[in-house]
């Protein structure tokens, strides 16, 4: 084989350059419209390879959580400015993801909506092309097809895409003239221009059309109306007053925009825009997180307590050293924060799940059971009906001589935990084990800008999963606003949620945090239903307090 030729490309397969240099490479890779859901799973493999992101903020939003701890990121519009203050946005982008690339580094540029349909895309990658750099190209969902499909707007049919900053004279005069569904790249700002140029051009003024800001992000806001009355429409809605420069829209005129009013799947979301705070750690949150981010939601975690090692860590090295030695018959764990202490200790001692064999599991809940697979054991018991400590005592089995070689249970706990479980298998004829495995200590205060949204109205709801989280939110953060809606998992909650001076609108069915989830979402939908059979708008709980603003900023 020709050594040559083995010297061009690498174990990674990059291009290799001159005397076997690593040439770099660049992916020009569209992030969509908005929405980070979007991205296509090619974009996802690329960012996890990355070392280095290009692109503006709102764009690096939407990619940076598929892409490593460590990776670089630089903006255009900032960084770009230290290599030539005089340079176009477009030559500045060009030289960034150059000056990397020829460093050896894998580069993602990456752009709102289809790089294939980006002037400024196609003049970077002909730059890496002349110069010899490797590149490809992902395809991103493009804007104008997007925004209709989350606006309920569907495209069929003669359908011409327009572009209102560079559209010509004769553009406008001949879909002005056509029987075509348009769809226009606009900004909120000169969309009622748009609309008489069309009627100018030949469109009858009572053509319908929707207009539609921050598509597929959950500020979207979309109205609907005609050529001749878009104007008005979005003057009495206040949709207009923004010094901040323009916003970008997309307008789609014609068929298809009849069928809003049956097909807005996404603006009609129960909790659509609602910024929900949810008073636990990432780790905790994340299916929680998820599930509201499905009804609309925007949720905002915020930690109330910290964990940390107990003051005395002999009792849990003895309980966990009894657990290899075959000193148990059962391990109960009551949070996945038990999980992670037992797992953190297995590791100190550099033992893995295989030290489990012989011995019973039980986990309180599904999100602790889940915690323990991915520890590598399943457990042997898990609640039937609710998941608490009760519930796990209605399905633990009694103790029992002839079946039982050993009476004694292990239980890593907090320090703060109640002592239900415990009195309950000592009922059972059960020895426990009650071994303080963490701390729970008040988390810090989260950032100003928190506080001041918490106690100032600017969250629309928040969800209380236990006494705790009332008291030690309130302590951290202040009182949540009245116009906040208060959503419990329990009545011991509520009742402390009521001792704060807090109104509680929405209680659990059962002490489940999806179940209170859905409860939330289930008051959204009464709600919007609410509102709409009395001829009101649909606003969200945070724009009823005083001063603010009465429609979705955008």
């Amino acid at each position: 084989m020709n050594p040559a030729a083995v010297a061009t490309t690498t174990t990674a397969g990059t291009p290799a350059g001159p005397a076997g240099t690593t040439a770099g490479h660049v992916t020009f890779l569209g992030a969509g419209p908005g929405d980070p859901g979007l991205l296509t799973l090619r974009a996802v493999e690329a960012l996890a390879r990355a070392d280095v992101l290009v692109g503006d903020a709102p764009v690096l939003d939407v990619v940076r959580t598929h892409a490593r701890a460590d990776v670089g990121t630089v903006e255009p519009a900032t960084d770009g400015a230290v290599l030539d203050s005089g340079t176009a946005a477009s030559v500045v982008a060009t030289q960034l993801v150059m000056a990397s690339a020829r460093t050896g580094k894998r580069v993602v540029r990456a752009v709102a909506g289809d790089p294939g349909l980006d002037a400024s895309a196609a003049a970077e990658m002909l730059a890496c092309a002349q110069a010899g750099i490797p590149f490809e190209v992902v395809p991103g969902v493009a804007a104008a097809v997007g925004v209709p499909a989350y606006a309920g707007v569907p495209l069929s049919g003669d359908v011409r895409f327009v572009d209102a900053a560079t559209a010509s004279e004769r553009c406008w005069s001949e879909v002005g003239a056509s029987s075509a569904t348009l769809v226009i790249s606009t900004t909120l700002q000169t969309v009622a221009a748009t609309a008489s140029e069309l009627i100018a051009c030949g469109r009858k003024p009572d053509t319908r059309l929707t207009v539609t800001v921050a598509g597929t992000t959950t500020r979207q806001r979309t109205w609907t109306a005609t050529l001749s009355t878009i104007a008005a429409e979005l003057k009495a809605t206040k949709a207009l007053p923004t010094p901040e420069g323009p916003i970008a829209a997309i307008a789609v005129v014609g068929e298809g925009t009849e069928q809003r009013e049956h097909l807005s799947w996404f603006e009609t979301k129960p909790l659509f825009g609602w910024r929900v705070l949810v008073p636990r750690t990432k780790e905790q949150a994340a299916s929680l997180s998820d599930q509201l981010r499905s009804y609309g939601a925007v949720p905002h975690e915020v930690p109330t307590i910290a964990v940390e090692p107990p003051r005395t860590p002999q009792q849990m090295e003895r309980a966990v050293k009894g657990l290899v030695t075959g000193r148990y018959e059962w391990i109960a764990f009551t949070s996945v924060n038990a999980v992670k202490a037992v797992r953190e200790k297995f590791e100190e001692y550099g033992l893995d799940a295989r030290a489990f064999a012989g011995i019973k599991v039980a986990a309180v809940g599904e999100q602790t059971a889940q915690a323990l697979v991915e520890f590598g054991v399943k457990p042997d018991l898990v609640p039937s009906g609710e998941q608490s400590a009760a519930g796990l005592l209605e399905d633990w089995p009694p103790y029992d001589p002839v079946f039982d070689p050993i009476d004694r249970v292990f239980l890593p706990r907090a320090d703060i935990a109640t002592e239900t479980l415990v009195a309950g298998l000592v009922e059972l004829g059960w020895e426990v084990d009650d071994v303080t495995a963490y701390r729970t200590v008040r988390a810090s205060p989260p950032p100003a800008d928190t506080r001041e949204a918490i106690k100032g109205g600017g969250f629309d709801a928040v969800l209380f999963t236990s006494s705790s989280t009332v008291r030690n939110l309130v302590g951290i953060a202040g009182k949540p606003h009245n116009v906040t809606v208060i959503a419990c998992i329990g009545p011991a909650t509520a009742k402390t949620a009521e001792e704060h001076g807090l109104r509680v609108d929405v209680m659990a069915p059962e002490p489940s945090v999806h179940a209170l989830a859905q409860a939330l979402a289930d008051f959204g939908t009464a709600r919007r239903t609410a509102a709409q059979e009395a001829g009101d708008p649909v606003t969200r709980p945070s724009e009823r307090r005083p001063g603010a603003r009465r429609r979705p900023r955008v």
